[in-house]
């Protein structure tokens, strides 16, 4: 039963997709004419005439189920229109930028593995925990952060390789080294965290007593370890999809990512119609292909039950990290909070930092530091709005374990870039248009958790008793089963905070989230490119600050994790006697 309601509602997300992608240009509420008619002739006079010629000319007259009708029918037979603004066919555009990002993710993968390689090699050699905290830090780097330090550094600075464009081979390397560091890092993350705990089981030890060399030990442990996180490696290629986004926005370069965001901002819904459909297409193609490997490496006697890690060691780490960058964040924020972010003064452009603009000045001579500050309380506010909601759908969805695994399966196919622009292209770009697509993501890890959790407390003696004595289904729901999910699921998505304020960062980057004047930290980033290389103290001040939030909040969960799994242990220590 429960396999046949996540099929039907995975099928029933997948066509509600393609349907709102086919219906944009009514769902959008704004008429589309308008918008094409000066993307072709910026000059020429908006009249009701070129108006309805347009119209005509697009076959929007027909109304939305007719035109729907119709570009379904086309992508059955492999045709998916015409572009609105230029009058060529889409799908050799599409084809063209699909080739190109394929390209690219294949080199950032390849980059992506050696990383996880080099950060693994060391626990293997070990056979401890010795990787994982850097990895994390690696993992929580946002692309578009990475991309644009890349730009600066070895771009501008340096002059070491191409700062756009894509020609050659050596255009390839910035953009798959700020795709692919996070991805390894994640990777080698996962890897890392799982594999002390494989080498401690007892048929390492007896291995080991018999004679096997290390490296067959290692072989044999990966392989351990590698089934139960494929799903996880698929749902990082996915990710590289969307960062992809962002990337060939900082390098320039002709993919399909920055084909669908410009084709959103000018509204050329042909083109990105078929663009999204291809990146949608993409990130179900890695999902299935993740699930054949997992499949082959597990093999048929395994295939069925599945294969389960022990319980990963948390990685510990000082305290003095987390609080240190807690109190230079709190400081820096504290500070701007206390300038004005909206002063203009042209006299000061692109000052360099001094005691008056602590952090320089940006393109318009407004404080750097000021909106740095003010930016923190707009990002991490958003953020925390986003975790609510997200809480919300997901302790829903947690009593309803079929429907949430079908719907998470397409959402986890939808980089929050990608859900960005179509929400962008209905309701216009904006904060509350990042925050809806954010949200509409930010869920499916919550719901298997707390479905997790309810599923747990369900099967419990403890509740078993209460049904014996008479309770009724809604006293034990609010008073046993919520209480008992709410909490731990609270925790889960309070650590989630740092990941939505760098993903509503990312849609502010590409212009989708906060709109000028608004200091917000993705946008000022977005800002600073025009005049990177003249001021780039206006760019590192919030890469920085985006860099510092992403190690905190690791930082911090080791830190946690590391004290509760003390306190669980302390107790079964005292009742060990000491040798002296």
């Amino acid at each position: 039963m429960k396999p046949n309601v996540a099929g039907l509602t995975r099928a029933l997300c997948l066509v509600a997709v393609v349907a709102a992608v086919g219906l944009l240009p009514w769902l959008s509420g704004k008429d589309p004419a308008l918008t094409v008619l000066r993307a072709r002739s910026a000059e020429q006079e908006p009249t009701e005439e070129a108006l309805d010629a347009v119209r005509r000319d697009l076959g929007l007259d027909a109304g939305p189920l007719s035109l729907l009708g119709k570009w379904a029918g086309g992508l059955l037979r492999g045709d998916l229109g015409t572009s609105w603004v230029s009058g060529t066919d889409v799908l050799p555009s599409v084809t063209a930028g699909l080739q190109v990002s394929l390209a690219l993710m294949g080199v950032a993968l390849a980059v992506a593995v050696l990383l996880a390689a080099a950060l693994v090699a060391p626990v293997l050699v070990r056979g401890r925990g010795s990787a994982g905290g850097f990895a994390a830090m690696l993992a929580a780097v946002p692309e578009f952060l990475l991309a644009t330090v890349a730009l600066l550094v070895c771009g501008v600075w340096l002059g070491w390789l191409p700062t756009s464009g894509w020609q050659g081979p050596e255009n390839m390397v910035l953009p798959a080294i700020a795709l692919g560091v996070p991805a390894g890092g994640l990777l080698g993350r996962l890897v890392a965290d799982a594999l002390p705990a494989v080498l401690d089981e007892r048929w390492v030890e007896l291995w080991r007593g018999a004679g096997v060399g290390r490296a067959r030990i290692s072989a044999a442990a990966l392989r351990r370890v590698l089934p139960p996180l494929v799903p996880q490696f698929g749902m990082a290629a996915v990710g590289l999809t969307g960062g992809a986004v962002a990337v060939e926005t900082v390098f320039a370069v002709p993919g399909i990512g920055r084909a669908a965001l410009g084709a959103a901002k000018s509204q050329d819904l042909p083109l990105l119609q078929g663009s999204v459909l291809a990146l949608l297409l993409l990130g179900l193609v890695t999902g299935v292909l993740a699930a054949l490997v997992r499949r082959r490496l597990l093999g048929p006697a395994l295939r069925d039950a599945g294969l389960a890690l022990p319980p990963a060691r948390p990685v510990r780490t000082h305290p003095a990290v987390p609080s240190t960058l807690l109190a230079v964040l709190a400081v820096t924020i504290g500070w701007g909070l206390l300038r004005d972010p909206y002063a203009v003064n042209t006299t000061a452009r692109l000052a360099s930092p001094s005691w008056a603009h602590p952090l320089g000045t940006d393109g318009l001579g407004r404080d750097v530091l000021a909106r740095l500050g003010h930016g923190a309380a707009s990002t991490v506010g958003t953020a925390a709005a986003v975790c609510l909601l997200g809480l919300l759908i997901a302790l829903a969805l947690g009593f309803l374990p079929g429907v949430a695994s079908g719907a998470a399966d397409i959402a986890n196919a939808l980089p929050p870039v990608i859900v960005g622009i179509l929400v962008a292209a209905v309701v216009g770009p904006g904060t509350g248009g990042a925050t809806l697509a954010v949200t509409l993501l930010s869920w499916p890890a919550l719901s298997a958790h707390a479905a997790a959790l309810v599923q747990e407390v369900r099967a419990s003696a403890f509740l078993t008793a209460q049904r014996a004595i008479g309770a009724t289904p809604w006293w034990i729901l609010t008073r046993h089963v919520l209480p008992s999910v709410a909490g731990p699921v609270a925790r889960h998505a309070l650590l989630r905070l740092p990941g939505i304020a760098l993903a509503l960062a990312s849609l502010g980057f590409l212009g989708l989230g906060a709109q000028p004047p608004a200091p917000e930290w993705g946008l000022l980033l977005d800002e600073s490119r025009a005049y990177v290389e003249r001021a780039p103290w206006a760019a590192l001040a919030p890469a920085v600050a985006l860099a510092l939030l992403a190690v905190l909040a690791v930082s911090g969960a080791a830190y946690t994790s590391g004290r509760r799994r003390v306190r669980k242990a302390a107790p079964a220590l005292k009742e060990v006697p000491v040798a002296v």
